[in-house]
């Protein structure tokens, strides 16, 4: 973090020994991972930024960095806000697995429900249950995407068998667990490494969502997009805007403020609603690209929801050995995801 205070004269250096301070003006740096392109930096980063600019009275400024341009590897961006390489970071908390046992719950199968917005609003209102997980850096805000479908490059998946064999990326350990439940094998990859992979035969295909489309042209790429009725996804991936901790308390308590009112609770419903409002444009290019959407039927749906099943408990037994209520902690997102389903 770079503060900006500037003292005219001996007027300053009189105020500065009597204890009288100044009103300091704060430049903050961001870094992810994805390019200046996708809906993640135009539409929710750089707004988000601009505002805390506009209702700082111009006395924050937040300059972004994207497609990791600071440096790095997008497994790392956790660690350069931890440690203050950058002042507030975007990233997807199954990247560094392990790190956030207790958020992994709202990514998983059957617990999300298909609802970028629900999903997001539990997390944030779940804050105190799952602080554990963040007690080194300082949480703004946690969100999730619409939810995975599978994207297929080579295999139409219209029963839980076809799946069997394909090599899809996974965004996450829950969404690995996931393709293995398919008889599928996980390769664990960076989003925006992805079309490479795809384009190259490494991978089939990938769990990811519709949103992420435009901005890696895998419409170019897609045959097949396979998606649970009614809505309904493969799971979600959880995703983290947060502050160094010593970069959020050297702020002067107005300029907290400033950042608390866009955090958490406050913004959870704009951006979860954001989220859900950008898998249109996937959608759309997808159409256009005349990629077949499949989408399964009820029969084929409650097998793969048959498997979803053991990825929970599979999930509840490998937290709760770790000492973690794990079958607590499912029961408790399921209500948060219902009461934020019921308050809308």
């Amino acid at each position: 973090m770079t503060l900006k205070t500037t003292f005219i004269g001996s007027i300053a250096a009189v105020a500065l020994s009597a204890g009288i301070g100044f009103a300091q003006d704060v430049t903050l740096t961001m870094h992810h991972f994805l390019p200046p392109v996708a809906n993640a930096h135009k539409v929710m980063m750089q707004p988000w930024a601009e505002k805390i600019g506009s209702e700082s009275g111009g006395r924050i400024a937040i300059e972004i960095f994207p497609s990791m341009s600071m440096g790095g590897k997008p497994g790392e961006l956790y660690g350069q806000v931890r440690d203050g390489t950058a002042d507030i970071v975007w990233s997807l908390l199954g990247y560094t697995p392990g790190v956030f046992p207790r958020s992994e719950v709202f990514e998983l199968p059957l617990v999300h429900a298909g609802s970028a917005t629900d999903t997001t609003i539990a997390l944030n209102a779940s804050l105190d249950l799952l602080a554990e997980d963040f007690e080194d850096i300082h949480v703004l805000f946690l969100h999730s995407h619409d939810g995975n479908v599978i994207h297929s490059a080579t295999t139409p998946v219209r029963t839980f068998e076809d799946a069997a064999g394909m090599k899809l990326r996974t965004p996450s350990r829950t969404g690995a667990w996931m393709i293995e439940s398919m008889g599928a094998e996980p390769v664990g990859l960076p989003v925006p490494a992805l079309p490479e992979a795809m384009s190259k035969g490494v991978v089939d295909g990938a769990l990811t969502p519709l949103e992420i489309v435009p901005a890696l042209k895998l419409q170019e790429l897609d045959k097949y997009t396979i998606e649970l009725p009614d809505g309904d996804r493969f799971g979600t991936a959880v995703f983290m805007l947060a502050m160094n901790k010593d970069a959020y308390e050297a702020l002067p308590d107005d300029l907290k403020t400033v950042i608390d009112n866009n955090s958490g609770t406050n913004v959870a419903v704009e951006i979860g609603e954001m989220w859900e409002g950008f898998e249109q444009s996937g959608i759309d290019a997808l159409a256009k690209a005349n990629v077949e959407r499949i989408v399964l039927s009820e029969a084929e749906a409650a097998k793969f929801n048959a498997v979803s099943e053991t990825v929970i408990q599979r999930w509840v037994d490998d937290v709760t050995a770790k000492g973690i209520d794990g079958a607590g902690l499912v029961q408790k997102a399921r209500a948060a995801v219902a009461a934020a389903k019921a308050s809308r």
